[in-house]
């Protein structure tokens, strides 16, 4: 080894110490995140270096992102959060500190979002992501989510066994064998303290107070993520606000969609004689020769009418739609918008829910009400399962145009893309969509976005009116 290369490499211990000042800093964040809700700026910008440093994203910082959201856009994470509280080396083995490091950051964004601070006043959403996150934890501890939770876990069963394990991996870590099933309780605590904190329900079991609450894209959701947990006079309450709200934004959209001109015109029709359609100018025009100066007056031998008939051909409009929790708004506006063009003559429309399955909503596209009961929001994406079904559905490619709404952050992204490309190829109208909001958000995966563009097929943008004009356009062409 060269003098040069000599000064550039650092001593083992000097490597050994800057990770284990990595890993303090990380885990001294931690506890002053579990401990004061406060923000310490300090260790927030010394933890984002760390992170940033050893290559990890920055959202696992963010208490606002939950666990799946973190492994939805960054996929190789998910083997790293499985059984991540079970040591992987025993005592005589050497360390590794640099993976000490980064196990120290997964650790603490699981322990965080389980165990920090919940708000006073806790919305359907925030359960169900905080569900989430304590299943991540269960995975970590090498169980089943919802196993800890459940009381499944006997106290004389041995950690890492069992229908979620494999065996062995708790071996060198006889804590864990006291901390199961000792965390199982305090996980059912916390779960049955948020429920608490959901005053929703209560608004919703008074008819009073349910009365005076303002349908709201917020308000929505978080009735259509509760709606298995409610019964009687709440749920029926809770159904009357998703209506309410259905019936505002289809009044809004059905304008929407009624503005654009429906076909080209047919003059190979006759055009109706009825006054509507009396075409003035041109009636004036042709019986002008018929003008009397004398008596100043127009007289009129033949009337003539606008060609009101439009060509129509049959056409099929499938819409798919990620239903996961980043799409409350888009599953909500799509769910009423597909019902408002199945409504229009010669217009077959199909609509597909999908998350990590996929769930055919054909069958109550024309109400949209029923078709959000039966949506399951929330959960990871899988597009290939929606596109199993969707595939099917185009038997005539030149007369079908397919409408995919989604963020694209996929687990199976390219042969996902793959199979857009073949739809796109076989003729048929594809058009992806980040979302479909009344603000125009959209939040979409790069690496899906350049592929879309190079295809030929741009992601369109989110505003609900440019969708409204691209689906008019081909639907009356």
């Amino acid at each position: 080894m060269t003098t040069h290369q000599q000064e550039q490499t650092p001593p083992t211990g000097e490597a050994g110490d800057a990770d284990d000042n990595r890993r303090q800093v990380l885990y001294w964040r931690l506890l002053a995140r579990l401990f004061d809700s406060e923000e310490q700026a300090a260790l927030e910008s010394a933890s984002l270096a760390v992170v940033e440093d050893i290559g990890l994203p920055a959202a696992l910082l963010d208490p606002r992102a939950s666990v799946d959201s973190v492994v939805q856009r960054h996929p190789e994470l998910a083997t790293e959060f499985e059984r991540l509280l079970i040591p992987q080396v025993s005592e005589d083995e050497a360390r590794d500190r640099a993976a000490e490091v980064r196990r120290a950051a997964l650790v603490s964004k699981v322990l965080l979002n389980v165990f920090a601070a919940a708000p006073a006043s806790v919305s359907a959403g925030q359960l169900a992501q905080w569900q989430s996150d304590a299943g991540w934890l269960e995975r970590g501890l090498g169980c089943r989510p919802g196993e800890l939770r459940g009381g499944r876990r006997s106290g004389g069963t041995a950690a890492g066994t069992g229908p979620s394990g494999s065996g062995g991996g708790n071996a060198a870590a006889p804590g864990l064998s006291r901390l199961i099933p000792a965390i199982g309780p305090e996980l059912g605590s916390i779960e049955g303290e948020l429920v608490k904190r959901m005053r929703l329900r209560e608004v919703l079991a008074d008819p009073r107070l349910a009365s005076q609450l303002t349908p709201s894209m917020s308000l929505i959701e978080q009735l259509l993520r509760d709606k298995d947990n409610l019964s009687g006079l709440a749920l029926a309450n809770a159904k009357d606000l998703i209506r309410r709200f259905v019936d505002e934004v289809a009044e809004v959209l059905r304008t929407q969609v009624e503005k654009s001109t429906v076909g080209a015109l047919d003059r190979s029709v006759p055009p109706k004689r009825v006054f509507r359609n009396l075409d003035l100018d041109r009636t004036i025009w042709k019986n002008l020769t018929n003008w009397s100066p004398e008596e100043e007056r127009l007289y009129v031998d033949r009337l003539y009418y606008r060609h009101t008939a439009r060509r129509t051909t049959p056409q099929r409009l499938i819409v798919v739609v990620d239903q996961s929790g980043s799409m409350v708004d888009s599953m909500v506006n799509c769910t009423i918008l597909a019902s408002i063009f199945a409504g229009l003559p010669k217009v077959d429309v199909h609509l597909i829910a999908y998350d990590t399955q996929a769930l055919d909503l054909t069958p109550w596209v024309h109400d949209p009400f029923e078709t959000l009961l039966r949506t399951q929001l929330g959960g990871g994406t899988d597009g290939t399962v929606a596109m199993a079904l969707a595939r099917p559905k185009i038997s005539e490619p030149r007369s079908t145009v397919v409408v995919w709404i989604s963020d694209f952050y996929e687990w199976q992204s390219g042969p996902l893309f793959e199979s857009m490309a073949a739809v796109h190829r076989s003729g048929a109208k594809f058009i992806p969509v980040g979302s479909v909001t009344s603000a125009g958000r959209g939040s979409v995966n790069p690496w899906f976005r350049e592929r879309f563009k190079d295809l030929g097929t741009p992601v369109l943008s989110g505003h609900i009116r440019k969708l409204v004009h691209e689906l008019k356009t081909f639907l009356t062409a």
